[in-house]
Protein backbone atom coordinates (compact mmCIF):
# COMPACT_ATOMS: atom_id res chain seq x y z
CA UNK A 1 0.00 0.00 0.00
CA UNK A 2 1.00 3.68 -0.68
CA UNK A 3 2.08 5.93 1.91
CA UNK A 4 3.20 9.49 2.01
CA UNK A 5 5.17 10.87 4.45
CA UNK A 6 5.63 14.69 4.22
CA UNK A 7 8.52 16.34 5.80
CA UNK A 8 10.17 13.04 4.58
CA UNK A 9 14.27 14.37 5.25
CA UNK A 10 12.59 16.05 8.82
CA UNK A 11 13.94 14.93 12.21
CA UNK A 12 10.38 12.44 12.44
CA UNK A 13 9.97 12.29 8.47
CA UNK A 14 13.78 10.32 7.53
CA UNK A 15 13.18 8.04 10.57
CA UNK A 16 9.35 7.12 9.50
CA UNK A 17 9.99 6.54 6.15
CA UNK A 18 13.31 4.19 6.96
CA UNK A 19 10.44 2.20 9.28
CA UNK A 20 8.22 1.96 6.41
CA UNK A 21 10.55 0.52 3.67
CA UNK A 22 11.60 -1.85 6.53
CA UNK A 23 7.84 -2.89 6.53
CA UNK A 24 7.56 -3.30 2.79
CA UNK A 25 5.31 -0.47 2.08
CA UNK A 26 5.05 2.26 -0.62
CA UNK A 27 6.55 5.45 0.24
CA UNK A 28 5.74 8.64 -1.37
CA UNK A 29 8.76 10.45 0.82
CA UNK A 30 7.50 14.53 -0.22
CA UNK A 31 9.35 17.86 0.78
CA UNK A 32 10.42 21.15 -0.61
CA UNK A 33 12.88 19.82 -3.09
CA UNK A 34 10.91 16.03 -3.55
CA UNK A 35 10.01 14.64 -7.20
CA UNK A 36 6.78 15.45 -6.67
CA UNK A 37 7.36 18.62 -4.30
CA UNK A 38 5.06 19.47 -1.48
CA UNK A 39 5.15 22.68 0.37
CA UNK A 40 3.13 23.76 2.81
CA UNK A 41 2.17 27.41 1.71
CA UNK A 42 1.48 25.91 -1.62
CA UNK A 43 -1.28 24.39 -2.43
CA UNK A 44 -0.09 23.70 -5.93
CA UNK A 45 1.87 20.69 -4.89
CA UNK A 46 -0.78 19.12 -2.89
CA UNK A 47 -2.88 17.19 -5.65
CA UNK A 48 0.39 15.38 -7.05
CA UNK A 49 1.43 14.39 -3.31
CA UNK A 50 -2.10 12.99 -2.60
CA UNK A 51 -2.12 11.00 -6.28
CA UNK A 52 -3.02 7.52 -6.11
CA UNK A 53 -0.29 5.01 -6.81
CA UNK A 54 0.85 3.70 -10.53
CA UNK A 55 -2.74 1.23 -10.02
CA UNK A 56 -5.16 3.85 -9.27
CA UNK A 57 -5.45 3.27 -5.75
CA UNK A 58 -5.11 6.35 -4.02
CA UNK A 59 -2.81 6.82 -0.18
CA UNK A 60 -3.93 4.53 2.16
CA UNK A 61 -2.11 7.29 4.88
CA UNK A 62 -0.51 10.17 5.02
CA UNK A 63 1.89 11.35 7.74
CA UNK A 64 1.32 14.91 8.41
CA UNK A 65 4.57 16.58 10.02
CA UNK A 66 3.66 20.79 9.52
CA UNK A 67 6.75 22.97 9.54
CA UNK A 68 7.69 24.97 11.25
CA UNK A 69 5.32 23.40 14.08
CA UNK A 70 1.69 22.30 14.14
CA UNK A 71 0.87 25.09 17.43
CA UNK A 72 2.39 27.89 14.98
CA UNK A 73 -0.20 30.61 13.93
CA UNK A 74 -2.10 30.23 10.97
CA UNK A 75 -0.47 26.22 10.63
CA UNK A 76 -4.62 24.76 11.58
CA UNK A 77 -5.79 26.28 8.16
CA UNK A 78 -3.17 24.86 6.23
CA UNK A 79 -3.62 21.66 7.95
CA UNK A 80 -7.48 21.68 7.95
CA UNK A 81 -7.32 22.33 3.89
CA UNK A 82 -5.17 19.93 3.24
CA UNK A 83 -6.71 17.35 5.28
CA UNK A 84 -9.81 18.36 3.55
CA UNK A 85 -7.79 17.75 0.24
CA UNK A 86 -6.56 14.26 1.26
CA UNK A 87 -10.18 13.00 2.06
CA UNK A 88 -11.23 14.24 -1.32
CA UNK A 89 -8.15 12.21 -2.72
CA UNK A 90 -9.51 9.12 -1.31
CA UNK A 91 -6.71 9.18 1.58
CA UNK A 92 -7.33 6.15 4.10
CA UNK A 93 -6.37 7.53 7.41
CA UNK A 94 -3.80 10.31 8.61
CA UNK A 95 -1.24 10.32 11.28
CA UNK A 96 -0.64 14.26 12.43
CA UNK A 97 2.06 15.15 14.57
CA UNK A 98 1.71 17.98 17.38
CA UNK A 99 3.07 19.38 20.33
CA UNK A 100 1.99 18.32 23.89
CA UNK A 101 0.38 21.54 25.81
CA UNK A 102 -0.04 23.55 22.84
CA UNK A 103 -3.31 25.73 22.52
CA UNK A 104 -2.10 25.98 18.91
CA UNK A 105 -1.73 22.34 18.41
CA UNK A 106 -4.99 21.89 19.44
CA UNK A 107 -6.43 24.06 16.90
CA UNK A 108 -4.91 22.03 14.22
CA UNK A 109 -5.99 18.57 15.50
CA UNK A 110 -9.27 19.82 15.59
CA UNK A 111 -8.99 21.09 11.83
CA UNK A 112 -7.48 17.74 10.52
CA UNK A 113 -10.57 16.21 12.32
CA UNK A 114 -12.86 18.31 11.03
CA UNK A 115 -12.32 16.82 7.41
CA UNK A 116 -13.69 13.48 8.79
CA UNK A 117 -11.22 10.89 8.52
CA UNK A 118 -9.74 8.50 10.71
CA UNK A 119 -6.79 10.14 12.52
CA UNK A 120 -4.27 9.18 14.93
CA UNK A 121 -3.01 12.73 16.59
CA UNK A 122 0.64 11.66 17.57
CA UNK A 123 1.38 14.61 20.68
CA UNK A 124 4.87 14.84 21.62
CA UNK A 125 6.76 16.36 24.26
CA UNK A 126 10.42 18.00 23.46
CA UNK A 127 12.19 15.96 21.45
CA UNK A 128 15.61 14.66 23.14
CA UNK A 129 17.35 14.76 20.13
CA UNK A 130 16.71 18.27 19.50
CA UNK A 131 20.04 18.42 21.96
CA UNK A 132 21.88 16.63 19.04
CA UNK A 133 20.24 17.38 15.67
CA UNK A 134 18.35 20.43 15.97
CA UNK A 135 17.54 23.62 18.18
CA UNK A 136 20.10 23.07 20.74
CA UNK A 137 22.82 21.49 18.99
CA UNK A 138 25.41 24.16 18.08
CA UNK A 139 24.75 25.51 21.92
CA UNK A 140 25.98 21.89 23.05
CA UNK A 141 28.66 21.83 20.74
CA UNK A 142 29.79 25.12 22.81
CA UNK A 143 29.13 23.95 26.33
CA UNK A 144 26.36 26.22 26.88
CA UNK A 145 22.63 25.77 26.75
CA UNK A 146 20.34 29.12 26.95
CA UNK A 147 16.49 28.76 27.19
CA UNK A 148 13.84 30.51 28.77
CA UNK A 149 12.40 27.48 31.40
CA UNK A 150 13.43 27.82 34.73
CA UNK A 151 13.57 25.03 36.61
CA UNK A 152 10.56 23.57 34.95
CA UNK A 153 11.16 19.75 34.48
CA UNK A 154 10.12 18.39 30.81
CA UNK A 155 9.74 14.71 30.28
CA UNK A 156 11.76 14.38 26.78
CA UNK A 157 10.88 11.87 24.41
CA UNK A 158 12.70 10.09 22.21
CA UNK A 159 12.64 10.51 18.23
CA UNK A 160 13.05 6.34 17.70
CA UNK A 161 9.76 5.93 19.92
CA UNK A 162 7.58 8.46 18.03
CA UNK A 163 8.65 6.83 14.97
CA UNK A 164 7.54 3.47 15.96
CA UNK A 165 4.32 4.79 16.91
CA UNK A 166 3.41 6.98 13.83
CA UNK A 167 4.75 4.31 12.07
CA UNK A 168 2.03 2.29 13.85
CA UNK A 169 -0.36 4.53 12.79
CA UNK A 170 0.33 4.98 9.28
CA UNK A 171 0.30 1.09 9.02
CA UNK A 172 -3.28 0.92 10.48
CA UNK A 173 -1.92 -1.07 13.82
CA UNK A 174 -3.19 1.87 16.08
CA UNK A 175 -6.25 3.16 17.17
CA UNK A 176 -7.64 6.60 16.25
CA UNK A 177 -7.76 9.41 18.51
CA UNK A 178 -4.65 11.10 20.32
CA UNK A 179 -1.40 9.56 21.52
CA UNK A 180 0.70 11.58 24.42
CA UNK A 181 4.21 10.76 23.69
CA UNK A 182 6.49 11.51 26.51
CA UNK A 183 9.98 10.32 27.78
CA UNK A 184 9.76 8.01 31.32
CA UNK A 185 10.96 11.40 33.18
CA UNK A 186 10.86 14.54 33.43
CA UNK A 187 14.52 16.70 33.66
CA UNK A 188 15.43 20.60 34.13
CA UNK A 189 17.72 21.79 31.71
CA UNK A 190 20.11 21.93 34.52
CA UNK A 191 19.55 17.67 34.64
CA UNK A 192 19.68 17.80 31.18
CA UNK A 193 23.08 19.67 30.59
CA UNK A 194 24.69 17.27 33.78
CA UNK A 195 23.65 14.51 31.72
CA UNK A 196 25.03 16.22 28.40
CA UNK A 197 28.41 16.49 29.90
CA UNK A 198 28.29 12.98 31.33
CA UNK A 199 27.98 12.37 27.76
CA UNK A 200 29.87 14.13 25.71
CA UNK A 201 32.91 14.43 28.16
CA UNK A 202 33.08 18.22 27.82
CA UNK A 203 31.29 20.42 30.41
CA UNK A 204 27.69 21.90 29.39
CA UNK A 205 26.16 24.49 31.64
CA UNK A 206 22.60 25.58 31.69
CA UNK A 207 22.12 29.48 31.80
CA UNK A 208 18.33 30.66 32.25
CA UNK A 209 17.51 33.63 30.07
CA UNK A 210 14.84 35.62 29.41
CA UNK A 211 12.34 35.43 26.64
CA UNK A 212 13.76 38.24 24.98
CA UNK A 213 17.05 36.83 24.83
CA UNK A 214 16.30 33.56 23.77
CA UNK A 215 14.70 34.71 20.69
CA UNK A 216 17.40 37.31 19.76
CA UNK A 217 20.48 34.08 20.25
CA UNK A 218 17.43 31.83 17.42
CA UNK A 219 17.82 34.94 15.47
CA UNK A 220 21.58 34.83 15.56
CA UNK A 221 22.25 31.34 14.73
CA UNK A 222 20.44 31.96 11.25
CA UNK A 223 16.54 31.30 12.25
CA UNK A 224 13.98 33.87 10.39
CA UNK A 225 12.27 35.96 12.74
CA UNK A 226 9.04 34.74 12.73
CA UNK A 227 10.25 31.66 13.37
CA UNK A 228 12.21 32.50 16.02
CA UNK A 229 9.42 34.21 17.61
CA UNK A 230 7.44 31.43 17.41
CA UNK A 231 9.65 29.02 19.10
CA UNK A 232 10.17 31.76 22.00
CA UNK A 233 5.92 32.07 22.39
CA UNK A 234 5.81 28.62 22.61
CA UNK A 235 8.59 28.20 25.52
CA UNK A 236 6.52 30.95 27.25
CA UNK A 237 3.61 29.19 27.31
CA UNK A 238 4.76 25.63 27.75
CA UNK A 239 6.95 25.50 30.63
CA UNK A 240 4.39 27.02 33.08
CA UNK A 241 4.31 23.73 34.78
CA UNK A 242 1.22 22.08 32.32
CA UNK A 243 3.56 19.34 30.97
CA UNK A 244 6.14 18.22 34.18
CA UNK A 245 3.94 14.84 34.27
CA UNK A 246 5.63 12.09 32.13
CA UNK A 247 2.45 10.08 30.05
CA UNK A 248 2.41 6.11 29.33
CA UNK A 249 1.54 6.46 25.44
CA UNK A 250 4.58 4.87 24.53
CA UNK A 251 3.76 1.47 26.20
CA UNK A 252 -0.24 1.96 25.84
CA UNK A 253 1.13 2.00 21.83
CA UNK A 254 3.57 -0.50 21.46
CA UNK A 255 3.83 -2.62 24.55
CA UNK A 256 7.29 -1.46 26.01
CA UNK A 257 8.35 1.09 27.93
CA UNK A 258 9.31 4.89 26.80
CA UNK A 259 13.21 5.29 26.66
CA UNK A 260 14.95 7.48 29.29
CA UNK A 261 16.75 10.60 27.75
CA UNK A 262 20.38 9.38 28.59
CA UNK A 263 19.06 6.13 26.08
CA UNK A 264 17.95 8.45 23.75
CA UNK A 265 21.49 10.35 23.29
CA UNK A 266 23.60 7.16 23.73
CA UNK A 267 23.99 6.78 19.87
CA UNK A 268 24.87 9.96 19.47
CA UNK A 269 27.50 9.75 22.05
CA UNK A 270 28.68 6.33 21.36
CA UNK A 271 32.04 6.39 23.87
CA UNK A 272 30.18 7.72 26.51
CA UNK A 273 29.88 4.30 27.90
CA UNK A 274 33.75 4.26 28.21
CA UNK A 275 34.19 6.77 30.59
Amino acid sequence: MLIVVTGATGKTGRRIVHRLHTAGSEVRAVGRTSAPRHDWADPATWPAVLAPDAEGRPPAAVYLAYAPDAGFPGADAVLGAFAGAAADAGVGRLVLLTGRGESGAVRSEEAVAAAGLPTVVVRAAFFAQGFTEDLFAESVAAGILRVPAGDVPEPFVDLEDLADVATAGLLGDLTTGVHELTGPEALTFGEVAAELTRLTGGEVVYEPVTPEEFHADLVGVGLPDEDAAGITGLFAELFDGRNVRPTDGVAQALGRPARPFATALAAAFPTAGAR
